[in-house]
């Protein structure tokens, strides 16, 4: 028995066919028909059944399928550790960012792209999501290796997951020129409860500002009118400009630096900020992985190299 034997009919399966196998493996399919047979005339069973256009396993070759796949896994997971010690990784990483975080003073670009060149052989994938499904996801093994996230509040992780907050900044209340809550002249602060009943702009529900919004006004006895909703915080501060409610945006340049949020929010003109007291609200942001760690080496080494250019926030 052969491990390409094994990964032959893995692949015959998981494709439904020889010919779609065989261009998978970019192997001859009479090459892939002859592998099995001969796999078959050892165990002394038909592992697929060739009728009907298909190939299907048979009883015997879904018993098999299993321990043909671990098979496989445990190999890869030789060559990967062996690799490791080496100092050459391989492999594929996914990484989520929660919806607009990327151009907001977060950039993780560099990295990725700094990455990239040190470990060519790795594959990076990323994809952005709120906070609340890629937590989710970390926990439930849905694809994701890390992810940088918004939380709402400091202190322990969310179940099944490990943090490491790099931003932690004031939020504030971005209001027009001209609107009430201006008064007296001179006001730097706003008490939360002041936003009671007005018309608010916010990120959408699943970001770590949303979050920290909706459970400081529980908190408070009342529900924040959220009037308009948008994906970055320079798009929140925009239409409150615009005369559409008052935005919550992190303070700007607060988190001046590589992990410093929504610094674009001071540029949008006709806006002034109160910083939110009685509670002070906080934004943050943080790196997160599964709570037993990344699972393969080249995540490990993303991980690390994310918590090199980031700094814990506070530390």
């Amino acid at each position: 028995m052969e491990l390409r034997q094994l990964k032959y009919f893995a692949a015959v399966v998981e494709e439904g066919g020889f010919t779609r196998a065989a261009t998978r493996l970019h192997v001859a399919q009479p090459g892939i028909s002859a592998q099995i047979r001969q796999l078959e005339r050892e165990l002394g069973q038909q592992l697929l059944d060739r009728s009907g256009g298909r190939a299907t396993p048979t009883a015997v070759g879904e018993a098999v399928l299993p321990f043909a796949r671990a098979a496989l896994a445990a190999v890869e997971g030789v060559r990967r550790t062996a690799d490791e010690f080496a100092g050459l990784l391989r492999g594929r990483v996914v990484v989520g960012v929660v919806s607009g975080a990327i151009g907001e003073g977060f950039d993780i670009a560099p990295v990725l792209a700094g990455f990239h060149a040190a470990h060519p052989h790795v594959e990076i994938a990323m994809t952005e999501d709120t906070s609340e499904r890629m937590l989710a996801a970390l926990r439930g093994g849905g694809g994701l290796d890390l992810a940088v996230v918004g939380t709402s509040a400091p202190g322990a992780p969310p179940t099944g997951v490990g943090l490491r907050t790099i931003v932690d900044v004031p939020l504030c209340a971005a209001v027009p020129d001209g609107h009430p809550l201006l008064e007296p002249p001179g006001r730097t602060e706003l008490p939360l409860a002041d936003l009671e009943g007005l018309p608010l702009v916010s990120l959408p529900r699943g970001t770590g500002i949303r979050a920290a919004l909706e459970h400081a006004c529980a908190a408070a006895g009342f529900r924040p009118r959220i009037a308009f909703e948008a994906s970055a915080p320079a798009q929140v501060a925009r239409l409150a400009a615009g005369g559409l409610g008052v935005a919550v945006v992190p303070e700007p340049g607060a988190g001046a630096g590589p992990a410093g949020p929504g610094t674009e929010t001071g540029a949008v003109a006709g806006l002034r900020m109160l910083r939110l007291t009685r509670p002070a609200l906080r934004g943050r942001v943080a790196v997160a992985w599964p709570a037993n760690g990344p699972a393969t080496p080249a995540a490990r080494a993303l991980l690390a190299r994310l918590c090199a250019a980031f700094p814990e926030a506070g530390a």
